[in-house]
């Protein structure tokens, strides 16, 4: 009760002192209201005194602290218990305030029970509260108090007070306690309960409530602690309760609780099963909140997870080594891995791991680690492993030594790396490496030793880089560095479209094939320079120059310039013969021309007379003038012939009919085939396909033949003179050629002559110059054919063109 509550008053001692004054009073008042009890008045009063006297007694020795008050709170009268209670003798509290032995601020509670006692006469109230003893200390009293009337009518009030500061500081040594025990289980994250699984009633701490986020007020239910189970965990915990009910016995589980924001709470929960004497069964016991734990947990496992997948992707393991007891004192499981152990091996002692070192590897380690235990100090050291399987890891470890409160070194923790990988890579990257550093050697040597010379530009196109050559023979012009290309050839400015041409390529950035130009060696003789070369960038992309190689073609251009001319004098040879055929053909060439102009002249004559007639004879004359035009193409026809057999014109290759060819040949010859009584037999396969090449050129060949064929049958007399020209077709692996073939049945050819008649200057006739038949091979090999000479088994000699046919196309 707290100090001023007042309460109704109950059975105590106090009852006893109330009963004596009540007595007291009765006595009072019987003198005045009410007869004598005897007859004797003076035996009454000898009563009266012992009574009061006894009552005294009781007043002064009972063990209660009885205090009477007036209105005001001045203390009339203590009893010697009381006033020892507080320290005082009856004496130094009668007369004083009741109010000193109470603290200051329990006055006020003080004076309104005494007010409440003095409004309510004759009514006892009970209270507790403080009052401090005389040397200070504190006093526990419950009070009972009751206002009453005196005789002269004054109330006073009467007060019995009990000791309980036993009580009181039990019930706050009591309440104290369980503040602790709330504190401890808020700390804890504990709340304690009572669980009764027959009525499904529990009773829960503050801390479980908090647990649960449940109301205090809420009246828990084991129904509500289902609700809140994790809905995939209610039936493990409800064969939990059911079984330790069933078998009255304790339980520990642990489960989820999933609470009304989604959140989930992780609980650990404890309980004695206790059995009451009427065979009811109760649980008392724990419920931790373990959410931080299980969650600090969680991520402990997802961090080793992550520890050990990090490990077996960079092939690290971890490990701990007790240096007094010699073992391993941890090992990760990357670590069974590297030495081919299974992770689960946790029982394997350290020599199994020992023993699959190499043992030079393994006495290198243990010298090594012997000196970072002597010097304290980091180790790092390479040693390999011979696992099983034969194959061969190769392992960087590194040690750092742990001190002890000793000052020794108690542990060495570290790293294996397998470095088998990047090993093999480095060991390759170096053969690498070395086969590049000779293949430079090997090019540099070619460089220096080939007639070409290898160059480097930068973005701005001028030299940084020349090939050295240790022949000063084939050594670049020197000097270059520096320069642009078009700062050096002496043909810059003679040939400027070549080279605008080449610096937009070079602005361009694109590469550039077979420049040839002027330029001067080392002795300052003109040379001529082909180069070629191609640009290249950065990683990024920049464009840094360009790389090429030069060469002296020098020679070969020289050499081409002199075959061209060759190729031109040949062709003013060619062109030579050929009017030299036609002047020995003039004749022929006349009577061709002079035999359609006669007729012409003839009809001419012969259509005036048609028309002179009277009348005209119309009809006549015009087929007389249709055989002037006539006769007058075919004359025209003739000189456009040899026109174009005396024109000197480059070689035009088209689509040729060899048949016609051979007929336009003919043709020309006809006169002098006529004049040397030479017949011709034509055999010419129809249906040959067309040729490529030049008609001029294959007709000067045909007559050349034709003409040597008429000079060697000259000295037939007795035997006819024939000339046989055939066109047909061969197939000679595969390769289709034309065959034209002219057989004479002269002299024929003698051994000898068969093999250098085609030699330049080389003839058999007396007034020749020993060129036509050199030319003429000379024409069918630029024609990619062949021209040989046979003679024939009947005599006379036979000469032979293959000419190839096109590949025809066989998409």
């Amino acid at each position: 009760m707290m100090p001023g509550q007042i309460a109704k008053f109950g059975n105590s001692a106090a009852q006893l002192l109330l009963g004596g004054l009540a007595a007291l009073r009765s006595f009072g008042n019987g003198e005045k209201d009410k007869p004598a009890v005897g007859d004797d008045p003076r035996q009454d009063i000898s009563d009266l005194r012992d009574a009061v006297k006894q009552w005294r007694e009781v007043f002064e020795h009972n063990p209660v602290m009885y205090f009477m008050v007036d209105p005001a709170g001045t203390v009339l009268n203590v009893n010697t218990f009381g006033a020892a209670q507080l320290g005082y003798t009856a004496p130094e509290l009668i007369g004083q305030s009741v109010l000193n032995v109470f603290f200051e601020e329990d006055h006020d509670a003080v004076r309104r029970c005494i007010a409440l006692c003095l409004e309510t006469v004759d009514q006892s109230h009970t209270w507790e509260i403080r009052k401090f003893r005389k040397d200070g200390s504190v006093l526990w009293v419950r009070e009972n108090a009751k206002a009453m009337l005196r005789g002269d009518g004054t109330p006073i009030v009467l007060v019995a007070c009990e000791n309980i500061t036993q009580r009181k500081e039990a019930e706050d040594a009591l309440r104290q306690s369980e503040a602790y025990l709330a504190q401890a289980q808020e700390l804890s994250r504990t709340g304690s309960f009572g669980l009764s699984l027959a009525t499904g009633e529990a009773v829960w701490s503050r801390e479980t409530f908090r647990i649960f986020q449940c109301d205090p007020a809420t009246k828990p239910t084991l129904n509500f602690v289902f609700q809140r189970i994790h809905p995939e965990d209610r039936d493990t915990v409800r064969r939990t309760l059911d079984r330790a009910y069933r078998e009255a016995e304790d339980f520990d589980h642990e489960y989820r609780l999933l609470m009304p924001d989604g959140s989930v709470k992780y609980l650990h929960s404890v309980a004695r099963a206790v059995r009451h004497a009427s065979g009811r069964i109760e649980f008392v016991g724990a419920v931790t909140d373990v959410t931080v734990a299980k969650e600090a947990e969680q991520r402990l496992r997802r961090s080793e997870a992550y520890l050990a997948e990090a490990q077996r992707l960079s092939h690290t393991s971890s490990w701990a080594w007790d240096v007094r007891r010699q073992e391993f004192a941890y090992r990760s499981a990357e670590l069974y891995r590297l030495f081919g152990f299974e992770p689960d091996q946790i029982d394997l002692p350290a020599r199994a791991f020992q023993q699959r070192i190499l043992p030079e590897d393994f006495r290198r380690i243990v010298e090594v680690e012997a000196q970072a235990i002597r010097e304290k100090k980091p180790f790092e050291v390479d040693f390999r492993i011979a696992r099983p399987d034969g194959s061969i890891r190769r392992v960087h470890t590194e040690g750092h030594p742990v001190i002890g409160s000793d000052g020794e070194v108690m542990e060495i923790i570290g790293t294996h790396v397998d470095v088998t990988e990047q090993v093999a890579a480095k060991e390759a990257l170096q053969r690498a490496f070395d086969e590049l550093k000779t293949s430079e050697q090997r090019f540099r040597d070619y460089a220096e030793t080939a007639s070409d010379w290898f160059w480097e530009t930068g973005p701005d196109h001028r030299i940084t880089r020349i090939s050295e050559h240790t022949d000063t023979s084939t050594a670049p012009p020197t000097g270059l560095i520096g320069l642009t290309r078009w700062d050096i050839p002496p043909d810059a400015e003679l040939e400027p479209e070549k080279w605008e041409q080449h610096r937009a390529a070079l602005d361009a950035h694109l590469p550039f094939r077979d420049l040839i130009y002027h330029s001067k060696d080392r002795n300052g003789s003109p040379i001529y320079v082909r180069t070629s070369g191609k640009p290249f960038h950065d990683a990024s992309g920049n464009f840094l120059g360009y790389r090429g190689v030069s060469t002296d073609v020098t020679a070969a251009i020289r050499a081409e310039q002199a075959e061209e001319a060759l190729r031109r004098a040949q062709a003013e040879l060619t062109h030579v013969t050929r009017v030299t055929t036609l002047g020995e053909l003039t004749a022929s060439i006349a009577h061709e021309i002079t035999q359609p102009i006669a007729a012409v002249i003839s009809n001419a004559d012969a259509c005036i007379g048609w028309l002179g007639r009277q009348p005209a004879d119309l009809k006549a004359a015009r087929r007389s003038a249709e055989w002037i035009v006539e006769d007058a193409n075919r004359a025209s026809e003739v000189i456009r012939r040899i026109r174009a057999l005396a024109k000197k014109t480059e070689i035009e290759v088209g689509p040729l009919d060899i048949n016609q060819v051979v007929r336009e040949a003919v043709a020309l010859v006809r006169r002098e085939l006529a004049t040397h009584a030479v017949s011709v037999r034509m055999e010419l396969t129809s249906d040959l396909p067309s040729i490529c090449g030049d008609r001029i050129q294959l007709q000067q060949v045909l007559i050349n033949l034709v003409m040597n064929g008429i000079e060697a049958m000259q000295t037939n007399v007795d035997r006819p003179r024939e000339l046989t020209i055939r066109s047909s077709r061969a197939s000679d692996d595969g390769d289709g050629r034309l065959l034209l073939t002219v057989t004479d049945c002269g002299v024929g050819l003698g051994k000898d002559v068969a093999d250098r008649i085609f030699t330049p200057f080389f003839t058999t006739k007396s007034g020749g110059l020993g060129m036509g038949l050199s030319i003429c091979r000379s024409i069918i090999e630029a024609h990619a054919g062949r021209l040989s000479a046979f003679p024939n088994d009947g005599g006379g000699a036979t000469f032979q063109i293959a000419l190839p046919l096109p590949h025809e196309d066989t998409s």
